[in-house]
């Protein structure tokens, strides 16, 4: 499966941000669907994840009660809804994949990955 996340740009501290990530190919129901983001000079952080079915989600400490993730696999499409944004959740997004049926979450090997989008919030 091939990704490519959209939906990035300059976003006021306060602000909402929605993310889209679109996926390629007839298996996406198949994959659990993550989202990472990676600040500059930092570490790559991960932020959720969601399972094949959308029956659970997963979510980082950093962004837990304000975010959420969701899919539609009839459009191969996984969102990522942020709320309450904060300069500290400036970065580049990235969506990723993994072909699973079972658990997935932060440690999962995700090895499929999108390009990123860029997000930056305004203080």
């Amino acid at each position: 499966v091939q990704l490519q996340a959209s939906g990035g740009g300059l976003v006021q501290a306060g602000g909402s941000l929605r993310l889209s990530c679109a996926a390629s190919g007839r298996t996406f129901s198949a994959y659990c669907m993550s989202w990472f983001r990676q600040a500059p000079g930092k570490e790559r952080e991960f932020v959720g994840n969601i399972r094949w079915n959308g029956g659970s989600t997963y979510y980082g400490e950093s962004v837990k009660g304000r975010t959420t993730i969701s899919r539609d696999n009839a459009t191969n499409t996984v969102y990522l809804q942020m709320n309450f944004l904060t300069p500290e959740d400036t970065g580049v997004y990235f969506c990723a994949a993994r072909a699973t049926w079972g658990h997935c979450d932060r440690w999962t090997p995700y090895d499929q990955w999108g390009q990123g989008t860029l997000v930056t919030v305004s203080s």
